[in-house]
């Protein structure tokens, strides 16, 4: 393979392009989860098996996207792209062709290591360019919605009218169409791994922020949010209001993330990471407060601009033979988070005020920051 000159990286090409791989094959994940809870028994499963499948992708990311950051450094992020949007393709078809538990397993560790791998590789063409990092990861972010917001209308109606199997046999031949964008990346020469993977490597100051935002949005904001709803008004209406809030989200991160990168391309990541985090916080001390509307708001908007802001702050803190396994270590403490938290408030919720829960959430997200502040060197 050739070396592509700069200009080939940091050009917005392979940004979009990227970005539009990842966007078309996130849709058989996206539907998933609309799909998969109401309708186990089509896929000769219980319930037991759809929390199984629905969090053994996060699970096997965690402890994989080191050893995916060395092979794409090893193999080159245009052939880690092409490989992982057949993976993440087939994945999608394979929710068509197979019932039972361990089939659909393999289904969504192989969707799991896919998407690590897309998603290492459009960070890696979005940051090409160190000095205008943010605004293109947030370029990159708001792209890689419209998969998912294809799969949540097109793709929730096609499943209604053919049935659930159909749709993921549409949607995952649909995916395919993402490898001629693979296809047209540029050629890179390989390098070579420089140390040793570790399952769960040790995290930096800015990494245990990322893992305290993981924990305390991704992970306990999202599961108790249509609880806090249900105390203010009826079951009904507080899953229709948790569905509206959580997808809200996806809107953020197709317009606040960009905005949030170009912010920070021209104030300085470092201080626009530090205001989207306080907003993050101020939204969740609202919500322990009983704003929870306006707490969630300052939530979505704080968060948004975190996933453009995260990466280019990454990007601008370590030298470019050391940024691929750094964003690994990134994204695999914020998965960490997002994983952690979930479970944990499982055990919170049965003992301890919601208020309470929110509050801590508040505290370490302050602490996360403060250590950001006195931090000493590289971190």
């Amino acid at each position: 393979m050739t070396e592509p000159g700069h200009a080939s990286h940091a050009s917005l090409g392979p940004t979009t392009l990227s970005a539009g791989v990842l966007s078309i094959v996130l849709m058989g994940d996206a539907l998933i989860y609309v799909v998969l809870p109401i309708n186990a028994e089509t896929f000769g499963i219980s319930l037991v098996w759809v929390g199984i499948l629905l969090s053994a992708n996060r699970l096997v990311r965690i402890v994989t996207y080191g050893a995916i950051a060395h092979a794409t450094t090893a193999y080159g992020i245009r052939a880690a792209t092409i490989t992982a949007c057949i993976g993440g393709a087939t994945s999608t078809v394979m929710y068509w062709m197979f019932d039972g538990g361990w089939p659909l397993l393999a289904a969504r560790l192989l969707w799991g290591l896919s998407f690590a791998a897309l998603t290492l590789t459009t960070l890696a063409y979005a940051i090409a360019d160190r000095e205008r990092a943010g605004t293109r990861v947030g370029l990159s972010r708001a792209i890689q919605q419209f998969g998912s917001v294809l799969a949540l209308t097109a793709g929730a109606w096609l499943a209604g009218q053919m049935g659930p199997k159909a749709a993921f046999l549409f949607l995952g031949l649909a995916s395919f169409a993402a490898l001629p964008l693979a296809l047209a990346l540029p050629r890179e020469t390989a390098k070579a791994p420089r140390a040793k993977t570790q399952w769960l490597p040790s995290p930096h100051r800015l990494d245990l922020l990322f893992f305290a935002v993981g924990f305390a949005v991704d992970g306990v904001f999202a599961m108790t949010i249509t609880i806090i709803l249900a105390d203010l008004v009826s079951l009904e209406a507080a899953m229709l209001g948790g569905g509206i809030v959580l997808s809200l989200r996806r809107i953020g991160d197709a317009v606040v993330a960009p905005l949030g990168g170009m912010l920070g391309d021209r104030f300085g990541t470092e201080k626009s990471l530090f205001v989207a985090t306080l907003l993050v916080a101020i939204g969740l001390a609202g919500i322990a407060f009983g704003h929870v509307y306006f707490g969630s708001g300052f939530v979505i908007a704080g968060r948004a601009a975190i996933a453009a802001l995260g990466p280019a702050t990454v990007a601008t803190r370590n030298p470019p033979d050391q940024v691929m396994h750094r964003m690994a270590v990134m994204q695999t403490w914020r998965d960490f988070g997002a994983a952690l938290g979930p479970l944990l408030s499982g055990f919170f919720l049965s003992s301890i005020e919601i208020p309470v829960i929110y509050g801590a959430l508040v505290i370490m997200i302050v602490a996360a920051l403060a250590s950001q502040i006195i931090r000493h060197g590289k971190t």
